[in-house]
């Protein structure tokens, strides 16, 4: 009997157990809001060799909401307009962004590339995309911080 009671209790309880995973790995992803790039790291060999800093006005933004992505930059030293619009998607750790629409500059960047896909870290108030290249190798990482 108390074998039989717990088998019941344990198919009671493992499926509430996915559900809460569930729900903490989607809560770990969470990019929803606006975010404000911070500044970034060049690599060698997988290991950070250079931060680069914004500066003289420099600003990029990145806002995400229900699977869309939109990301705007300016730059008082260039004449072109940097932005873009599109979707995204989590899973397993990477972040994958298509736009469906952008700047004139972006949008030939946007005939070569499809799908930008970095690897997501983050946690409640900041977020880093690394670049990958072909190789494996990371090349360059964004980092972000949540703009209240």
């Amino acid at each position: 009997m108390k074998t039989l009671v717990l088998i019941l209790f344990g198919m009671c309880f493992f499926p509430v157990s996915i559900q809460q995973n569930k729900a903490a790995v989607t809560e770990l992803y969470n990019l929803e809001g606006v975010w404000e790039l911070k500044h970034q790291f060049l690599y060698e060999d997988n290991q950070i060799s250079d931060t680069i800093l914004n500066q003289n006005g420099y600003r990029q933004v990145k806002m995400y909401s229900k699977e869309k992505v939109m990301w705007t930059r300016f730059d008082p030293k260039d004449n072109n307009e940097w932005f873009g619009y599109g979707t995204y998607t989590i899973k397993d750790g990477i972040l994958e962004e298509r736009l469906e629409y952008a700047s004139g500059p972006m949008m030939k960047i946007v005939d070569t590339i499809q799908v930008f896909r970095f690897e997501l870290t983050m946690d409640s108030n900041s977020y880093q995309q690394i670049n990958i290249d072909k190789n494996g190798q990371y090349s360059l990482a964004e980092n972000y911080n949540r703009v209240e």
